[in-house]
C-alpha cells in the first residue's frame, strides 16, 4: 500500500520544542447538525475498539452452574359475562364453570377461574374513602385501603370528565347528571371515584361512598371554563369564522390534543389494575377527533391498558342532541362561496361530528362498555352502568396460543342453558414484546423516542462529532457513535457472533424543528474468538451543514430484546469569517480501516471527498482518549484557507503557504514527549482549500498513565496561531483482557 506523503512516521528523540512557551486551551469538541442539510452521507464504518475500563468479571462459576433454571411465563385472561334471560331480561344466577365455553379464535379454552359477584350481597365499608386511584397518583388526600375481600360484591364508578373538550354548558350537563346520580341513583355497593382532565390529569376523589363528599367535590367542576384545550379547526370543517377567506389547518393540534386525552384514560387504567374487580368509567367528553392512523397507536395504547385492568367505559357526549346547520352555529361568521349551498358544507359539518363520536364508540365497544351520543339526557348511561355490574360472572383462563404478537383475539363465550343473552367483552390484544412486534411498531417506537424529551437510557451511548471546514459557512461534519459490545446480546450462529442493530439520527434547527434525518440498520456477523462482548462497536457517518447553532440526537436500539440508548447535544458552528486562524477539530485515533479505492471514491460528496479517508485507510475516532501502548496514535486536524505567502521572489508558488505544526505529551509538568516541527508549504486537502495535518505517533517509547496533549499549529505568512489541548489515557497492553481485534468495515450504502 502507498503511504500517505502527509503523514511523517515520528520515532524522533526528545528534544526541546520551539513552539513552546505559550499554550492555550482548545475549543471544545462539538456535536453539528444543520438547518438545512446539502445532503447526509451515511458512510458506514463499524470498528472493534478497545472496550471502556470495566470491573472484571468472575473468574469461576457458581458450583450449581449445571443445574437447569426453567422460566415460566404465563398470562391470565380474565373476562366478565353477565347473563339474562332473553325474553324478560331477568339476570341468571346459579350457572356453574362446566355450564360455559370460551373459545379464543374459535379454539376452546380452559376455565381455570370463576367467580360470581352481586351488588346485592355487597357489605358495607368502615372506611369512607378506599385508596384505588390516589395510590399511584400524587397530590392525593390521605385514604385508608381496604382488604381485596371487602371489595367483593361491590361496583366501582371512575367519573372522568374531560374538561378540555367540553364547552361550559357541556359542563353544566355533565355535572348536573353526577350529582342527580349521587343523590337519587346511588346504592350502598357504589363507590364512586372522581377524575378530571385540564391542563394536567387530576385525582379529585377517590374511591368513596361518602354522598356529601362526592358532591362537594363534583360541584367545583361548574367553576372551570372547559375549552382550555378545545379542538382547533382544520380543512374539512367550517365551523369557524370565514373573515379572509382562509382556513387554518390545525389537524397536528388536534392529533395532540387527542393523545393527551388518550393518555389520561391509559394513566386511570394502569393504576386500576392491582384492583381485582370489574371497574366501570364513566367519561364526560366533548368528543374525541381522530386524524385517520395519527393517533391509531395512542387509541389502542388506551383500550389495552382498560381490558388488563378490567374496566369498562361508558362514553358519554356531553355535546347532547346538536342541531347542525350548514351555516354553522351562531359563534361563527357566515360563509363565502356554494358550499352552503351544493350541500358540501353540511356534509363536512356531519362527518366532522361523526369522527370525534367514531373514537368514544371504539373506546365503549372494545372496553365492554357503551357509548351514549345525541341525547340531553345522560341519566340511562348511569343506568347503563348499575345494570352491567349488578351480577356478573367472572371467568378466567390461560390462553392456549403462546405468542405474544399483540394482535386482536376475537372470544366467544357460550352457555349450555338455551333462552339466555350474554354480555362479555368480545376480544382483547394479546400481550406483545419486541421479538414479536411488527416493523411498523418497531419504526414507531423508534420515532417515538427520537421525538421524546425523556433520554432512553436502557442501552449506553456516547457519541462525538467533528468540524472540518468546507467554506466560510459550511461544514463538514463527521459523527461516531459508540455502543459497549458488553450491552449488546450477541448470538451465537455457527462460530459468529450476531447482532442487529438500528440506528436514527435527526438534526434540529433552533426551533427544535427537524431538518434532516438518518435511518441504518447495522447487521453484525463477528468472529467469535474476537470476543465482540469485551469491546466497543462504533458507528460512524457524515452531515454538510451550514454554520448555526443546532441540535443532534441519535437513538440506538439493539434488536435482541428492543432496549435504547439516546444521545442528544447542542452544536455551535461558528462563522469562520470572524476567525483569525481557520481550524478544524482535532480528531484523535487508534484504527485505521483499509478501504479500498472504489470504497474511498463512494464516501465523495459533491463537496469532496471524506477527510476521514487517508491513503493508509479510514480513520476511526478514538471517543475515549484511550490508547494501549502497543497501538499508534493517529491525528488528524485541517487549517482552512491558510494566509498565502507574501514573497516577491518571481519563483514562490501562488498559492504557498507556510503551516508549522508539532504536537507535545505533558505529564505533570514537564513535557514527555515532543514531535519534529512539520512544514507545510501548500494546501494538500483534496478538493478544498485547505493544509490537513496528519501524524502517526507510535505510543511503544511511552509509559502508561495520564497526559495533556497539546496540537502547536502556527500559520506564520498570517501570524495567527492556536494551541489546543486534550487528555489522553496510555494503557499498558499486559492490561488489557483480550489481543486488540481488527476492524470490520461495512461499505457505505
Amino acid at each position: 500500500m502507498t503511504p500517505d506523503p502527509r503523514i511523517p512516521h515520528l520515532r524522533s528523540p526528545l528534544h526541546p520544542s520551539p513552539l513552546a512557551g505559550s499554550h492555550r486551551s482548545a475549543r471544545a469538541r462539538r456535536l453539528i447538525p444543520a438547518r438545512r442539510l446539502a445532503a447526509i452521507l451515511p458512510l458506514l464504518v463499524l470498528a472493534f475498539v478497545p472496550a471502556l475500563p470495566q470491573q472484571p468479571a468472575a473468574s469461576s462459576a457458581p458450583a450449581n452452574s449445571s443445574a437447569l433454571t426453567l422460566h415460566v411465563e404465563t398470562d391470565t385472561v380474565l373476562t366478565n359475562v353477565v347473563v339474562r334471560d332473553a325474553h324478560t331480561g331477568a339476570l341468571v344466577t346459579g350457572l356453574k364453570p362446566e355450564d360455559f365455553t370460551i373459545l379464543e379464535d374459535g379454539k376452546r379454552q380452559s376455565i381455570i377461574s370463576f367467580d360470581y359477584e352481586s351488588m346485592d350481597c355487597a357489605q358495607p365499608l368502615n372506611e369512607a374513602t378506599i385508596s384505588g386511584l390516589a395510590s399511584a397518583f400524587r397530590g392525593a388526600d390521605n385514604s385508608v385501603t381496604a382488604a381485596p375481600d371487602q371489595l367483593h360484591d361491590h361496583r366501582l364508578i371512575v367519573f372522568f370528565f374531560d374538561l378540555t373538550s367540553m364547552q361550559p354548558e357541556d359542563v353544566e350537563r355533565a355535572v348536573n347528571s353526577a350529582r342527580n346520580y349521587i343523590q337519587h341513583q346511588m346504592q350502598p355497593a357504589d363507590l364512586v371515584s372522581l377524575v378530571s382532565l385540564d391542563t394536567s390529569l387530576s385525582i379529585d376523589q377517590d374511591f368513596t361512598s361518602d354522598k356529601t363528599t362526592l358532591l362537594a367535590k363534583v360541584s367545583r367542576y361548574n367553576d372551570t371554563t372547559g375549552d382550555a384545550f378545545a379542538q382547533g379547526a382544520n380543512a374539512d370543517t367550517n365551523q369557524v369564522e370565514d373573515a379572509t377567506g382562509y382556513t387554518p389547518d390545525e389537524e397536528e393540534y388536534n392529533d395532540i390534543n387527542t393523545d393527551r386525552e388518550l393518555f389520561a384514560i391509559r394513566a386511570i387504567s394502569r393504576s386500576l389494575e392491582r384492583i381485582n374487580q370489574r371497574k366501570s368509567m364513566l367519561y364526560f367528553s366533548g368528543g374525541l377527533q381522530r386524524d385517520g392512523i395519527e393517533n391509531q397507536a395512542s387509541l389502542r395504547s388506551a383500550i389495552n391498558a382498560a381490558v388488563r385492568a378490567n374496566l369498562a367505559v361508558y362514553s358519554i357526549d356531553t355535546r347532547g342532541l346538536q342541531a347542525i346547520s350548514p351555516l354553522g352555529d351562531a359563534s361563527t361568521g357566515s360563509l363565502r362561496g356554494n358550499g352552503a349551498f351544493s350541500g358540501i358544507a353540511l356534509q363536512n359539518n356531519f362527518n366532522s361530528n361523526f369522527d370525534t363520536q367514531e373514537t368514544l364508540t371504539t373506546l365503549a365497544a372494545d372496553t365492554g362498555g357503551k357509548a351514549f351520543l345525541d341525547s340531553n339526557d345522560f341519566s340511562p348511561a348511569f343506568t347503563q352502568v348499575q345494570q352491567d355490574t349488578s351480577a356478573y360472572y367472572v371467568l378466567g383462563y390461560h390462553s392456549t396460543n403462546p405468542r405474544r404478537d399483540g394482535h386482536y383475539r376475537h372470544l366467544t363465550i357460550r352457555v349450555r342453558r338455551p333462552g339466555l343473552r350474554l354480555d362479555y367483552r368480545h376480544g382483547y390484544y394479546a400481550p406483545a414484546d419486541f421479538r414479536h412486534s411488527d416493523n411498523e411498531d418497531r419504526e414507531r417506537q423508534l420515532n417515538e423516542q427520537l421525538s421524546s424529551d425523556l433520554p432512553a437510557t436502557d442501552l449506553p451511548v456516547y457519541l462525538d462529532a467533528y468540524e472540518f471546514p468546507l467554506s466560510d459557512n459550511r461544514f463538514d461534519v463527521p459523527v461516531s457513535l459508540l455502543v459497549p459490545g458488553s450491552a449488546i446480546p450477541f448470538v451465537r450462529g455457527g462460530n459468529r457472533d450476531k447482532a442487529t442493530l438500528d440506528i436514527l439520527g435527526e438534526v434540529l434547527d433552533a426551533n427544535h424543528r427537524p431538518v434532516g434525518q438518518v435511518r441504518q440498520t447495522v447487521k453484525l456477523a463477528l468472529d467469535a474468538n474476537q470476543q465482540p462482548t469485551r469491546k466497543n462497536i462504533q458507528y460512524t457517518t457524515r452531515f454538510l451543514v451550514p454554520s448555526g447553532t443546532w441540535t443532534l440526537k441519535f437513538v440506538v436500539r439493539e434488536n435482541e430484546t428492543g432496549r435504547m440508548g439516546s444521545f442528544e447535544t447542542e452544536i455551535r458552528l461558528a462563522d469562520l469569517k470572524k476567525q483569525s486562524l481557520r481550524l478544524s477539530s482535532v480528531l484523535l485515533a487508534s484504527t485505521v480501516t483499509p478501504v479500498s479505492a472504489k470504497a474511498a471514491k463512494s464516501t465523495r460528496s459533491a463537496d469532496g471527498p471524506n477527510p476521514l479517508v487517508t491513503a493508509s485507510g479510514i480513520l476511526v475516532p478514538n471517543l475515549t482518549h484511550v490508547f494501549r501502548l502497543d497501538q499508534h496514535l493517529h491525528l488528524l486536524c485541517e487549517v482552512y484557507a491558510p494566509q498565502r505567502v507574501q514573497n516577491a521572489d518571481p519563483k514562490t508558488p501562488r498559492n504557498a503557504v507556510h503551516i508549522l505544526a508539532s504536537l507535545e505529551l505533558i505529564s505533570g509538568a514537564a513535557i514527555a514527549y515532543q514531535t519534529p516541527v512539520i512544514v507545510h508549504d501548500s494546501p494538500n486537502a483534496t478538493g478544498r482549500d485547505a493544509v490537513s495535518i496528519l501524524m502517526d505517533l507510535p505510543l511503544d517509547a511511552l509509559h502508561p498513565g495520564e497526559y495533556i496533549a497539546q496540537l502547536n499549529v502556527i500559520d506564520d505568512s498570517a501570524g495567527s496561531y492556536a494551541f489546543p489541548r486534550f487528555a489522553i489515557l496510555l494503557r499498558d497492553p499486559a492490561a488489557s483482557a483480550a489481543p486488540p481485534a481488527q476492524p470490520a468495515q461495512k461499505p457505505a450504502p
